[in-house]
This record gives structure tokens, sequence and C-alpha cells, in this order.
């Protein structure tokens, strides 16, 4: 038996064997990737677990890549923008390397987005607004952990977070300094749609000097 087993499907159906989307046309594409992305997200709000989790590839000044997931929450014509601790290993590989890939993958939907861009802090106003949408507990976990360093055990940081919530007991605890938001600002988005037979469709945008975006179909 192989290990790797390759499905087919009728013609009228996408991958999975349901019902696949209208083709993805660059001729009916909007000028505006952004106003595509939100079109693709609503869909996913409305039907996939946590359409927000992408994944995050980053690269240290060696060029060794590593990747993650993280959750995207917040998209305007700036960028793409989530949090972390800035002193993990993804926030000390962005300052010295501050470029990054993000792909957002909808598997019920056959869609994915690929974003790749430049990298930079959001504003503290910002990272202060969203830190306030946190739970308490949410709050105090971000304080109380030294993300990405090795610990002695789990002992210590569940100390630390019992020490934090005493602490702050009766009032809400402060973003700290080394927690906030990075905004990915897009050279490219691309958008991929699963095709029957694996002639998938993939749409690319790229920016332009003048701020604008030309539109490009590349093979599957």
């Amino acid at each position: 038996m192989p290990l790797f087993r390759s499905k087919s499907h009728s013609p009228d159906e996408g991958p999975g064997g349901v019902p696949g989307p209208s083709p993805l046309s660059e001729s009916s594409a909007p000028a505006d990737p952004f106003e595509l992305f939100r079109a693709w997200f609503a869909v996913a709000s409305a039907s996939v677990p946590e359409p927000e989790a992408m994944t995050l590839a980053t690269a240290g000044p060696d060029g060794r890549p590593s990747a993650r997931m993280v959750l995207l929450r917040g998209v305007d014509a700036r960028g793409f923008v989530f949090f972390t601790n800035y002193e993990s290993r993804k926030g000390r590989e962005l300052e010295a390397n501050p470029r990054a890939a993000l792909v957002l993958y909808w598997a019920p939907l056959h869609r994915q987005v690929r974003i790749e861009g430049r990298v930079a802090r959001v504003t503290a106003a910002e990272s202060d607004a969203y830190f306030a949408t946190r739970a308490a507990g949410s709050r105090i976990s971000a304080a109380a952990s030294p993300q990405s360093t090795v610990i002695a055990g789990r002992e210590p940081l569940e100390r630390r977070v019992r020490e934090l919530s005493a602490e702050h007991a009766e009032r809400l605890i402060a973003r700290p300094v080394f927690w906030g938001g990075f905004r990915v600002q897009p050279d490219a988005i691309e958008f991929w749609q699963a095709g029957e037979h694996r002639l998938h469709d993939r749409i690319r945008y790229r920016s332009l000097a003048d701020g604008g975006w030309v539109i490009e179909r590349l093979a599957p």
C-alpha cells in the first residue's frame, strides 16, 4: 500500500468531494488585495474554526528559518498584525531580519493566502489597546512567561503567575514593555484556491512603488 494516495473527483466537485468554489480569475479580482482578503476571511469566519490562525515564518541573521502558528489580530491597508513577546525567538529574529511570511490555510474551503513582506512594530498605543482586550489571566501569562527561553520546569512559571496574580488582585496588569504587536507590510499577497485534478488557481498581487498593485496568475 502506498504511503500517499491521490484521490480523484468528479468534474463538478472540489478536493474532498465537496462542491468547488467559482474559479479565481485575475480579470475579476479586485484591484485592492485587501478587499479580496476581507471577502475570503468573512467566508472563513462563518465556516472554519479559528480562521485567524496563521503560520508565521521568520529567519535569523544566519538565514536559518523557523515557523510557528500565531493569530491574526488586525488587518487594514497597512498590513497584517499579530502580537507576541518581543524577546521571544520570533521577536528577536524579526528585530534582526525584519521580513516575514504568513500563511492562512482554510482546509474546508480549499483556500490559502500567502503574504510576504517587511515587518515593523506597531505603535505602543496599538499594543496597549489590544492588550486591554485580553482576559486578566491572559495578561498575567504574557507578563509571567519569558517566552522561548529554557526554564527549569513548569512550577517556577506557575509560581510567577501566582505572584503576579496576588500583586494585581485589585487592578489589571499593564502591558509589559517586552510584549506587543508586529505588522507585516506586504510586498506580495497570493490567493490560492484548489482546482480539479490539482489545476489550482493562484493569483498574486505584487506591490508597486506608487502604492498600487499588479495582479498576476501563477502556474499551479
